[in-house]
């Protein structure tokens, strides 16, 4: 029995939330019931949000566990309905406010969380008792993995439904709703004083990105790097290029607009493959004489990866894998790549294990130690989030904060 009384029981609470019943159609503004906390988890109170690319993928897809979002920044909830079995889906990312992400009740259990602290949540958790969990060389939670089937790590319930039919989450985070359930091992304390509607960003495209820089393949001064893809995830990469003293850093884009602002990230060279005649794996050797010691795909685009490969130098040139590919999951590259040395990694949210290395980032971030505001090129109320999408779904936008009703 719980050691709370029957007065301090949080009830059921329904609240506005943005649902997707279509594949690729316009998200609606629907009311939600969000379930009150079980062992374990806490409900926050979603202040604002955001979405990042492979929220788009996801949309876009017909594939039911593709529509339900990737990142678990801080909150964002979407619904969605599976074209296969007919059951709702929430779509899980991140995001806040100046306010932030406020927990509202907590369950059973819980003594890390108290009603009214800021948190920041993220798609794979750290449980601190793992096997992943107790070694240095992993970050992939044994016990608060990504989860891939759209129920709670605890009970593989749910916490949400509308109209009496039960929603589904996907990687146990959603947030384009007012409320949320978390499990607690999947949401970091923050200090009061940290801007959550900054922050936030440090709970998924950020970090991955410095992380793969820092701990991934740990750059190291005076060497080359190529990235390939501008959008916040590769900007992040060469943001912690620089900071690591990277003597070259190439950015690799077909939109010729990203450079400008590629620049104030760190980049050195802008190439763009639509503007030569040659594989731009040759172009990238040539300028770098012989190609790079490091080399990132953030694209999502497994034919990227073989690029990116042939990019980097023979002996100890290093790959690193961030994008989410649509379509294509396999990767084909000749084996010669690696006699010659080459290396090829997967970085999943940059190495960080959440609860042990976020509150540095954060730290970092307010001793202004890295870059995080410009990436936010827009902010928009919770009811224009469809707008959001269009501008990301375009190319218009890095991150985009949705701010939800007071």
């Amino acid at each position: 029995m719980s050691s709370s009384s029957s007065i301090d029981q949080p009830n059921v609470i329904t609240c506005k939330a943005m649902v997707a019943w279509e594949a690729g159609k316009d998200l609606v503004m629907e009311e939600v019931e969000v379930s009150p906390p079980q062992p374990l988890e806490i409900r926050v109170k979603v202040i604002c949000t955001s979405l990042c690319r492979t929220d788009i993928t996801a949309w876009e897809s017909q594939v039911p566990f593709l529509l339900l979002s990737f990142h678990g920044m801080l909150y964002q909830i979407w619904a969605l309905k599976s074209l296969v079995d007919c059951r709702l889906y929430f779509l899980g990312y991140s995001a806040m406010k100046h306010q932030g992400q406020i927990v509202e009740s907590v369950g059973e259990g819980v003594t890390e969380f108290v009603k009214g602290d800021h948190v920041l949540t993220v798609f794979t958790g750290e449980c601190k008792t793992c096997k992943h969990c107790e070694s240095k060389k992993s970050n992939m939670c044994q016990v608060l993995g990504l989860e891939r089937r759209g129920v709670m790590h605890s009970d593989q319930g749910t916490r949400f439904s509308v109209k009496g039919k039960p929603v589904y989450h996907y990687c146990a985070v959603s947030s384009f709703s007012e409320y949320t359930v978390v499990h607690s091992g999947c949401a970091v304390k923050v200090s009061p004083q940290a801007p959550l509607e900054k922050i936030c960003l440090l709970s998924c495209g950020v970090a991955a990105g410095l992380g793969a820089a820092w701990n991934v393949a740990d750059i190291s001064k005076g060497s080359i790097v190529v990235i390939f893809g501008l959008g916040t995830v590769g900007l992040a990469v060469a943001q912690g290029a620089k900071l690591r003293g990277a003597s070259q850093i190439i950015g690799v884009d077909i939109n010729p607009e990203k450079y400008e602002k590629a620049k104030c990230f760190g980049v050195t060279d802008f190439l763009n493959p639509n503007e030569y005649n040659e594989p731009i794996q040759q172009v990238i050797k040539r300028i770098s004489g012989g190609g790079t010691d490091y080399s990132f795909e953030c694209i999502g685009n497994t034919g990227m990866v073989t690029t990116a490969l042939q990019s980097c130098c023979d002996g100890w040139g290093l790959t690193v894998m961030l994008g989410v590919p649509k379509t294509n999951p396999e990767i084909a590259s000749h084996y010669s790549a690696f006699l010659s040395g080459k290396t090829l990694k997967g970085s999943l949210f940059g190495g960080w294990k959440p609860k042990s290395d976020l509150p540095s980032l954060v730290n970092k971030y307010m001793n202004r130690e890295i870059q995080v505001d410009e990436f936010i090129t827009h902010n928009l109320p919770f009811e224009d989030i469809n707008k959001a999408f269009t501008l990301m779904r375009e190319g218009k936008c890095l991150r985009c904060v949705i701010h939800m009703p007071n």
